[in-house]
């Protein structure tokens, strides 16, 4: 099987004693490949692999899906990102959401999107026009997040162009998130877990999805709990 997982608030998240069961378990098994599917830039990423009890993935999507590298080269996955930089309109992106009422920009190396916080105060429809008048996408998620992407970039859809390159069935997937930037993930139908304590919006949208299991336990608890109600994964703990 192949793990695609968020990180914060995911596979970073839950009690100590999950996150070492699950992380255990990934090292032990040949046949779980892990892939990083997050909001964070590349270079957060790397520092957070710096710490050697956090299993190693063989690749990480970015940048909520606007970036996709192989770990072990360090190099972008071809064709997938040469895909995504065509989309991207360029810097004038940042320069035109100045004009957004309320937009507070993240200060982080981004090259193929643009990411703010917002709050109530926020002109989100004045945001929403530029990004479409720019042939962009906007995204909300947690309720201070916000990303302008390339149009059709999400975690998603970057996955399941990754699973082209790795020439891997959509079948052995299972994905977990909890947040709304991970629900693309789930819309994609692969089979998936909403960890505990996810954002109210995410459990709401995935209510009734059959591929999804609505988690009891937070972060890697949550992962583990799917892991064992998929019985096509073939792992019993």
């Amino acid at each position: 099987m192949l793990l695609a997982t968020d990180l914060d608030g995911t596979f970073l998240g839950g009690s100590e004693a999950h996150r070492e069961e699950l992380y255990t378990l990934i090292r032990s098994r040949n046949d779980i490949q892990l892939v990083f599917v997050t909001g964070r830039g590349i270079r957060s990423v790397l520092r957070l692999l710096e710490d050697e009890t956090i299993p190693k993935p063989e690749y990480i999507i970015c940048d909520v899906g606007a970036t996709v590298t192989h770990l072990a080269s360090l190099a972008p996955v071809e064709p997938v990102q040469s895909g995504i930089a065509s989309l991207w309109p360029g810097d004038h992106v940042r320069e035109q959401l100045k004009a957004v009422e309320g937009l507070l920009h993240q200060e982080a190396h981004q090259q193929y999107r643009c990411s703010y916080y917002y709050d109530d105060a926020t002109d989100i429809e004045a945001a929403r026009e530029v990004a479409a008048s720019l042939h962009c996408d906007l995204l909300l998620s947690a309720g201070k997040y916000l990303d302008i992407l390339p149009r059709g970039v999400s975690k998603g859809n970057t996955l399941q162009q990754l699973l082209g390159v790795m020439a891997l069935p959509h079948q052995q997937v299972l994905v977990a998130g909890d947040s709304m930037n991970d629900y693309s993930m789930f819309e994609m139908g692969f089979k998936g877990v909403v960890v505990g304590e996810a954002e109210p919006e995410l459990v709401v949208r995935t209510t009734g999805m059959k591929n999804v299991l609505q988690a009891g336990h937070s972060g890697a608890g949550g992962i583990l709990e799917a892991m064992t109600f998929f019985p096509e994964f073939g792992i019993y703990l």
